[in-house]
């Protein structure tokens, strides 16, 4: 069972709690790290507790969500074991997973359809890092 992290600020809210739902369905175990609800909140209070539990084993994966996708996506990629994707187009997923290894996938709320949400988090879940010259490329980016 994959153990899946899920945070977002007020803005991804609404997509978070209806993606909770989905993944619990399909049987994955599913950590929620907020916000929790409406309420206008701070981003990178969310997505450093989602970094955390990606880095410390908690979780093996996690999705995310703010307004743009912007703030809570580089607040995420603070963490030099995060690699945090900006997904707003099902290529964009599959090509996170399969070249880049991501570990969360972010999705920026105000600006895709839930039915997109939807599409974008599967790939993203079932693509498999394809490794090889890729993975040259991963152990470059947190040398600094």
């Amino acid at each position: 069972m994959k153990k899946i992290g899920i945070a977002s600020d007020h803005a991804g809210f609404e997509y978070k709690e209806k993606i909770k739902l989905i993944l619990e369905k399909k049987g994955y175990q599913v950590f929620d790290f907020g916000c929790f609800s409406e309420e206008s909140v701070d981003y990178p209070d969310f997505a450093h507790e989602l970094a955390r539990a990606i880095i410390n084993g908690k979780c093996e994966y996690g999705i995310q969500f703010c307004g743009s996708g912007n703030g809570i996506n580089m607040s995420s990629n603070k963490h030099k074991e995060i690699r945090s994707a900006l997904c707003w187009k099902e290529e964009i997923a599959e090509q996170a997973r399969l070249h880049n290894n991501a570990n969360i996938c972010t999705m920026p709320a105000r600006y895709i359809s839930f039915e997109e949400v939807e599409k974008i988090m599967k790939i993203f879940l079932n693509t498999e890092f394809e490794g090889g010259r890729h993975q040259r490329r991963i152990d470059k980016i947190s040398k600094i």
